[in-house]
C-alpha cells in the first residue's frame, strides 16, 4: 500500500473506534493484529481485542470521540495524534462517574499489511485524563 493508502485507512479506522463497528473492525484489523494496551500486562489480540479495548473506553466514557489532529507515514507505519474527548458518565478503571468531561492526547504507532492494521502502540495520556476525573490531583 502507499503512503496515501496508509493514511486513508487511519481514517477509516478512527471512525470504526468512534462506532466500535464490528464490521469495519474486522475489515480494517488482521486477525493476527497485536495491540499494546498501556496498564495491561498482556497485549491484546485482533478485532475482538480492539472491540475490548473501545468497551473499556466506553463503558466509562460512553460519548468517547476520537479526532485524527495529525499522521505521518512512512512504508508500512503510521504514527497517529488523536484527541479524545468524551464525559466520564460510568466507572472507569476502578473510579466513580464524575460527569466531567475529559480532552486527552494519545500518539498512537501502527504498522500495516495487506490493507490491515497488524500492531498498534497506543499511548494515551493516561495521567491527564485521571488528573480531568478528579482520580488523582493535579501537580
Amino acid at each position: 500500500m502507499t503512503i496515501t493508502e496508509n493514511k486513508q485507512l487511519m481514517y477509516r479506522f478512527t471512525n470504526f473506534i468512534n462506532t466500535a463497528s464490528k464490521e469495519l473492525a474486522e475489515e480494517l484489523i488482521s486477525p493476527d493484529a497485536v495491540f499494546y494496551v498501556p496498564m495491561q500486562k498482556e497485549p491484546m489480540n485482533g478485532p475482538s481485542g480492539y472491540l475490548s479495548i473501545i468497551h473499556m473506553m466506553r463503558s466509562g466514557f460512553s460519548d468517547i470521540q476520537w479526532t485524527v489532529k495529525e499522521l505521518v507515514a512512512e512504508e508500512d507505519l503510521v504514527a497517529a495524534h488523536f484527541v479524545m474527548k468524551g464525559t466520564q458518565d460510568g466507572e472507569f478503571l476502578g473510579f466513580p462517574p464524575t460527569s466531567k468531561k475529559i480532552e486527552v492526547n494519545a500518539m498512537n504507532f501502527y504498522r500495516i499489511s495487506n490493507g490491515q492494521i497488524i500492531e498498534e502502540y497506543g499511548q494515551p495520556d493516561m495521567l491527564g485524563l485521571l488528573q480531568q476525573i478528579g482520580a488523582i490531583p493535579k501537580a
